[in-house]
């Protein structure tokens, strides 16, 4: 890998990690709709004139219905749910529970693509997963309703993220991605414009409050997808979904410095169970460009073409 894309690799793990911190400030002053419609107006208005001017969004139109269940699912609806959680449990907890999306995905594809048959291994990976899900609600949150319910709110989330993948998948893999997720970001302003103009905060927020959506709107949103497909076009996708498991990481720093939040067993046996459920189901294979890595620092060269691509 070059340094600019370990430079890339670095930024995306941490802008990624970052917007449950600013999530959790923001929707403790205005509402999570309020909050998803801000990062998603902004975002929106910066992609879209980039797709347009890279002729990303030709051949969009016969696609919308497609693109309006991708914009629902990976955006309009988790988003708010995401701050509707926030509101009940602290941002780490949250990033944790996020991560299990590639639990999620695990499951799916063994329902909806016959190519992902469930091994041993798949299987045994989403059992650990699930029991780091439990250890996080049981031993964290234990019969606190409200936090309960914030905490099925981001997993529903986490399965919605999961579902957005196999949209691509199946409709959009043949097109430039930055087309798709530009007329998402639209589509999904348009969506949650009703439910944020009902919750329109009566005053002006905080200048904390302001600052926060605007970093989720401009670098963790527009400028950590440009970044992300620069990182894919650089690496590959092998190497650049690495990112997940960086991610949670990076948000319980940033929640334990910046709010305080406490660490507890459930967190640290949640996180360590769902990072490996998280590896285990998708049959604990090394990601191409960390076994390129391996092997070269072993002195062993790669077989011709067992590389991700760039």
């Amino acid at each position: 890998m070059s340094t600019r894309a370990w430079a890339l690799f670095a930024s995306v793990s941490v802008i990624w990690g970052m917007p449950y911190l600013f999530i959790k400030i923001a929707v403790d002053e205005i509402s999570p709709s309020v909050v998803a419609w801000s990062r998603l107006a902004i975002a929106a208005a910066v992609l879209l004139p980039v797709a347009w001017k890279l002729g990303a969004l030709s051949g969009l139109r016969e696609r919308w219905r497609t693109i309006a269940v991708f914009a629902a699912v990976e955006m309009a609806v988790p988003w708010p749910l995401i701050g509707y959680g926030e509101v009940h449990v602290s941002s780490s907890l949250t990033a944790i529970l996020i991560a299990a999306v590639p639990l999620f995905v695990a499951l799916l594809a063994t329902r909806f693509d016959h190519a992902e048959r469930p091994t041993p291994t798949r299987l045994t990976g989403m059992l650990i997963g699930i029991a780091g899900v439990v250890a996080l609600v049981g031993i964290d949150i234990g019969g606190q309703g409200d936090e309960l319910l914030g905490a099925v709110a981001i997993l529903f989330s986490a399965f919605l993220y999961a579902v957005g993948p196999m949209i691509v998948k199946r409709r959009l893999s043949d097109v430039d991605p930055i087309g798709p997720v530009a007329a998402s970001l639209g589509v999904a302003t348009l969506l949650v414009t009703p439910f944020a103009l009902a919750d329109v905060p009566e005053s002006v927020p905080s200048a904390d409050t302001l600052a926060s959506v605007a970093v989720l709107g401009l670098f963790c949103s527009a400028l950590a997808f440009l970044f992300f497909f620069r990182l894919i076009a650089e690496i590959g996708p092998g190497r650049a979904t690495v990112i997940t498991y960086v991610n949670p990481v990076v948000a319980l720093a940033l929640g334990v410095a910046v709010l305080d939040e406490s660490v507890t067993a459930g967190v640290v046996v949640g996180l360590l169970l769902i990072l490996a459920g998280s590896w285990l189901s998708t049959d604990g294979r090394v990601p191409p460009g960390l076994a390129a890595l391996a092997d070269r620092a072993r002195g062993r060269p790669r077989a011709r073409g067992s590389e991700a691509p760039g």
